[in-house]
């Protein structure tokens, strides 16, 4: 599974990457700072089961931290998207193709409304953030409109006047995009669009269909981001009253805290309401000064940063993920080598026991038997759907995990 990180230019998009991944990107305060998508891995947290079954685990794919399991996940944070970005205006189109392979986005606001619709400083509390929502996703509709629209007229008369399955070809118009027949049939059916007369469709029509598809196949929350400047909490306020999810972010203040807990300067896990400072005579004034900010004007007003929350929420909320916990030895809970609940895999919601087993190796898919409940002990087959938190074994002809 892959999130994508989107908005306007200069809304911090690069600046809540980093943080995220601690990676070296461009950051800057103009528009169109990023050119090329950054791809890097960010971590989702989740509760790890090593206390509730009572054992010291051994993570090799992860990090567990008092309990908390971060799981690497891979972002992507593609260039600031303007209006006309459908049509090209600023390499709009490339940076949407950048988006294909993505399942969700993290929408990347400026909560404080001090940039302007192309990304340009203006003075905080000036501009309204809901309108770039707006454009964002205006412009996500009208790139995937532009690739149904291609030969859309030619088709819907081929399919009329033959019987062809115009489903079928938008399907295939929109593979890309992860979006395959059935989604569009309950679109047809959501909508009462006629799929024997495909020709009846109004652009209308067209414009409705896609705008369902996109928030179906392709969900999306916003990160408020900014919220430690004082025009954003009424922005913020006024987003939440809204319908889409809300997380207020202050990716900056996460940026310095991962940076002076990698430095050794404090003790902070990603996503937490606090931080201590283990090295404080260690800091120059103007790094102790920044880390008493965080404190004062974050992590008391909104609890924590955001933008750990806001991953979080991508993949558990908006994609219904979950995390399995694959061990070989159900008793020690343990892989051939002894190590304990080495490894934690982050799969889609709906996914089977048969699923984890191709996840880790397809020849243990190809011989799979059956799989161990690592709690219980219980068999189970391989259409077993799989639940967050899960500890399983596969027993195979050939290999075990």
């Amino acid at each position: 599974m892959l999130v994508g990180i989107v908005g306007k230019p200069n809304v911090g998009k690069s600046t809540f990457f980093a943080s995220a991944t601690l990676r070296s990107v461009p950051i800057a305060d103009y528009p169109f700072t990023t050119i090329k998508p950054n791809v890097g891995m960010g971590y989702l947290r989740t509760k790890c089961v090593c206390k509730e079954m009572g054992v010291e685990d051994n993570p090799k794919n992860s990090v567990c931290i008092d309990g908390v399991r971060l799981i690497p996940v891979k972002l992507v944070d593609v260039a600031g998207l303007v209006e006309g970005a459908s049509v090209g205006r600023g390499l709009g189109n490339q940076f949407l193709d950048d988006l294909r392979q993505a399942d969700a986005l993290i929408h990347v606001v400026d909560a404080s409304g001090s940039t302007d619709d192309e990304g340009r400083k203006v003075g905080p509390g000036t501009h309204d953030p809901s309108g770039d929502i707006e454009m964002v996703e205006k412009e996500l509709d009208l790139w995937i409109l532009g690739i149904v629209e291609k030969d859309w007229e030619k088709a819907a008369r081929i399919a009329e006047q033959t019987g062809g399955n115009i489903v079928q070809h938008l399907a295939s118009r929109l593979t890309g995009l992860a979006i395959d027949e059935e989604t569009i049939e309950a679109a047809l059916l959501h909508f009462k669009l006629k799929r024997e007369k495909p020709t009846a469709w109004s652009d209308g029509d067209l414009r409705t269909l896609v705008k369902w598809l996109r928030e179906k196949t392709l969900p999306s929350l916003i990160a408020a981001n900014k919220a430690d400047l004082p025009t954003s909490k009424p922005n913020i306020e006024k987003l939440k009253s809204g319908e889409r999810t809300v997380i207020p972010c202050a990716s900056e203040a996460e940026l310095l805290l991962r940076k002076a807990a990698e430095q050794g300067l404090i003790r902070y896990t990603p996503g937490s309401n606090s931080f201590d400072v283990l090295k404080r005579d260690g800091m120059t004034p103007a790094q102790s000064r920044a880390l008493d900010l965080v404190h004062e004007r974050v992590l008391r007003v909104w609890g924590d940063t955001g933008v750990q929350q806001a991953i979080d929420q991508a993949y558990f909320g908006l994609l219904k993920a979950i995390v399995v916990f694959p061990v070989e030895d159900e008793s020690k809970l343990s892989d051939k080598n002894g190590k304990v609940l080495p490894d934690a895999h982050v799969m889609k919601g709906g996914t089977t026991a048969l699923d984890l087993a191709r996840r880790i190796h397809s020849e243990l898919a190809e011989s799979f038997l059956y799989a161990i409940d690592g709690r219980s002990g219980k068999r189970l087959a391989d259409d077993y759907g799989l639940k967050n938190g899960d500890i399983i074994k596969i027993v195979s002809s050939g290999r075990r995990s």
